[in-house]
């Protein structure tokens, strides 16, 4: 891979026919024909000013599609309940600290569950939507609480003309066939953590006593990927320097009939045990590219190839995606611990620094504006200067305050190569995007 000239302003980029260059402000896309590609050669040599004078010359020069202005009081629309604060697992890398985010373990309970679903469902308008999610820790290991709050938050929804989407991000060693019929009954999104096939996965992430879990896993999650229609079960793999070879995983993932497979780098752990450094993470941009080119082959072939990092991506430029937060933590979107805390997502469950408020009170509007003020893209750096912040959105919170950018060139690599293949796509197969809709 290699990337062509860019700067904060423009980023160029060749795909099969020919160069063009994504304009960060409002993630527009243009083809560049060869005399205007050499232009936009020379005024990146030349710098920022002679950009400027070049885009304003083309009339691609606007008022700035994101101010500087942050976020104040957006509404909550998704909420994830931190249903049990205590796992069956040992994985050496958990965010949560082995799901008790470094407390008492312990589960949610129903009045705290309740004043939860209650603030999000008042939140919204009639015909709006929420979600709901299940998180822990592992979220089976206060099932009955699970069943319950799902019940009541679609009987509230239901009374209010809202619509609700659940989910699940379970280890997958507790499900069961009854989860199956429930899950699928209420069109969960579930997420089973999977970091690896067979020893691999066993070595990352083993029960407390030491046995490998991937067989259990994949014996329970079966009936689950059998009744996939309002379901639908996913793969999520930590990558770690113990897993980052991801072709091979993502095909034997593909071919077991989850719905997707996504991969995530470990950037930011508690005692920092198997993070990824800088070698590891060109590996896996490499990896990633790897698995992308077979994503590209297969889609232009018809085949469904359903590599969510991918997907997700090819999605987002299509809508022209420009964002000044990365993701909705502290926005629209709360962690919620088991003792009632609302916090700015699920990663920073029990943690002081992501404090903004509980069930009981509600958010605290100055400490969540301040959040969301500090955390605007156009505050960090060096987001300002990164022609793909608006892509981006500057990273995650969590990662950025407990390790800061160590992936910025990953990023930016990955985002590169998605651009190629956004418009190889749009070139071949353009009823993928229509597909996408659907």
């Amino acid at each position: 891979m290699t990337e062509a000239a860019h700067s904060s302003l423009v980023h160029a980029f060749d795909s099969q026919r020919g160069r063009h260059i994504l304009v960060p402000d409002g993630s527009r896309i243009y083809d560049l024909a060869s005399e205007l590609a050499l232009e936009v050669d020379t005024a990146v040599s030349a710098g920022e000013d002679a950009v400027a004078r070049l885009l304003e010359r083309y009339g691609l020069a606007s008022s700035p599609y994101i101010d500087d202005v942050p976020l104040q009081d957006p509404p909550i629309r998704a909420l994830s309940l931190a249903v049990a604060q205590k796992c069956n697992l040992g994985c050496a890398y958990c965010y949560a600290q082995g799901g008790d985010f470094g407390g008492v373990p312990r589960n949610m309970s129903w009045p705290i569950a309740r004043a939860a679903i209650e603030r999000l469902i008042d939140a919204a308008e009639p015909g709006q939507r929420v979600n709901l999610a299940f998180l822990g820790g592992e979220p089976l290991v206060n099932r009955a609480l699970v069943r319950d709050a799902t019940a009541f938050a679609a009987d509230q929804a239901k009374a209010r003309d809202i619509r609700v989407g659940f989910s699940i991000t379970t280890n997958g060693t507790l499900l069961s066939a009854e989860d199956a019929s429930f899950f699928e009954e209420y069109g969960f999104a579930v997420t089973v953590s999977l970091d690896g096939v067979g020893d691999t996965h066993d070595r990352l992430r083993p029960f407390r006593g030491g046995d490998g879990s991937y067989a259990r896993i994949m014996a329970r999650v079966k009936p689950l990927l059998d009744r996939q229609q309002r379901m639908q079960v996913s793969a999520r793999v930590t990558v770690t320097p113990l897993n980052i070879q991801l072709q091979d995983m993502l095909d034997e993932f593909v071919a077991t009939g989850f719905h997707s497979v996504g991969f995530s780098p470990m950037l930011s752990a508690p005692m920092g045990r198997l993070e990824l450094n800088q070698p590891d993470l060109m590996t896996m941009l490499e990896e990633m590219i790897g698995c992308a080119r077979k994503f590209e082959s297969e889609t232009v072939a018809g085949r469904r190839y359903p590599f969510s990092n991918m997907t997700e991506a090819l999605r987002q430029i299509h809508r022209g995606i420009h964002r000044p937060y990365s993701c909705g933590a502290g926005a629209g979107y709360f962690g919620v611990s088991a003792e009632g805390g609302l916090f700015a997502c699920h990663r920073f469950v029990d943690d002081e620094n992501g404090r903004l408020g509980d069930v009981k009170d509600g958010l605290q509007r100055d400490k969540r504006n301040a959040w969301l003020a500090e955390r605007h893209v156009h505050r960090q750096e060096p987001c300002s200067k990164c022609w793909a912040r608006y892509l981006c959105g500057g990273g995650c919170h969590h990662e950025v305050i407990y390790r800061g950018r160590p992936a910025c060139d990953f990023i930016r690599g990955w985002l590169h190569h998605c651009l190629i293949t956004y418009v190889n796509v749009m070139e071949q197969r353009p009823d993928f995007f229509s597909a996408e809709r659907s």
